[in-house]
């Protein structure tokens, strides 16, 4: 398994693989890769004859006061992840070769990105659909794999996919978790030992309101409402938001006609953002 560094050399290999007439898989990631990632280049791995993992810490997605600089990084760590797991070739361009000296083009995505992690993170997502677009551009993939732990991401990215019209089918990859619940996230290894036990909050307080949910309440603001008041019992835990929206659009929803995306985001010892969430939608009576 090779890792190219360069936009000329890895477009030199994609041109020999589609004369070959092989399918390619994208997996994009920035590294410090986990079982989450590995279940991401397993299922690419499944599906396609190569399978490409780019491993780029994407600074247009940072904010000022954000980690960019602290993010973990280990390469080697990553190359023996990708090898286990099936995938062709590592892409671990550096930002200048991604960007040159300054970067004058962006792409945005309206209205999706306005709540949840995008009015938490201003930019953050203009950052994500540039860097996107350009790994699309340059690798061509026929199919991407995005974990449903960033549900706004893939919720943002098939929209975009979709109104550029490019020619890529988007596979959201469901969550994967710790034996204790605690979704999968490079960022889990900043918590200490305390951080950690106190992170359990955000998936036992999903887990209440899914409960309350198929149990029948219908009343939005009351399974908001015990999402907050689980997480407050946390006193490590300070909540970024809590949000119910339409699973496509992203919008507000006060009622469930729809599938519904209910989504968190929690301070860990006001320094570790994690995010978790689920889907659901009523279950049609036969």
């Amino acid at each position: 398994m090779k890792i190219i560094h360069e936009i000329y050399d890895i477009k030199e290999q994609i041109k020999k693989w589609k004369k070959e007439g092989l399918s390619i898989g994208f997996v994009p990631t920035m590294g410090f890769l986990h079982e989450g990632h590995a279940s991401l280049i397993k299922t690419a791995s499944k599906e396609n004859d190569k399978v490409i993992v780019s491993v780029f810490v994407n600074p247009l997605q940072f904010g000022p006061t954000e980690d960019y600089s602290d993010y973990p990084r280990d390469i080697d760590h990553d190359s023996k992840i990708c090898r286990e797991n099936g995938a062709s070739l590592i892409f671990n361009p550096s930002p200048k070769t991604m960007y040159g000296d300054k970067n004058y083009t962006h792409v945005n995505v309206d209205t999706l990105t306005n709540k949840l992690c995008g009015f938490s993170r201003p930019g953050h997502f203009q950052g994500v659909c540039t860097v996107i677009t350009k790994f699309f551009n340059i690798l061509s993939p026929d199919k991407a794999y995005f974990g449903e732990k960033d549900a706004q991401q893939l919720a943002v990215i098939k929209r975009m996919v979709k109104d550029l019209n490019f020619d890529i089918e988007i596979i959201g990859c469901p969550i994967i978790r710790e034996k204790d619940g605690l979704a999968k996230s490079s960022r889990n290894t900043y918590l200490d030992n305390k951080g950690r036990q106190a992170a359990l909050v955000l998936n036992k307080s999903l887990k209440s309101a899914h409960n309350l949910l198929e149990s029948g309440e219908k009343d939005l603001s009351k399974v908001k409402k015990l999402i907050k008041n689980n997480i407050e019992k946390e006193p490590l835990a300070t909540i970024d938001y809590i949000e119910i929206v339409d699973s496509l659009t992203l919008q507000p929803v006060y009622k469930i006609e729809d599938p519904i995306l209910v989504a968190i985001a929690v301070y860990i010892n006001n320094k570790v953002r994690l995010i978790d969430n689920f889907t659901f939608k009523i279950k049609q009576v036969k």
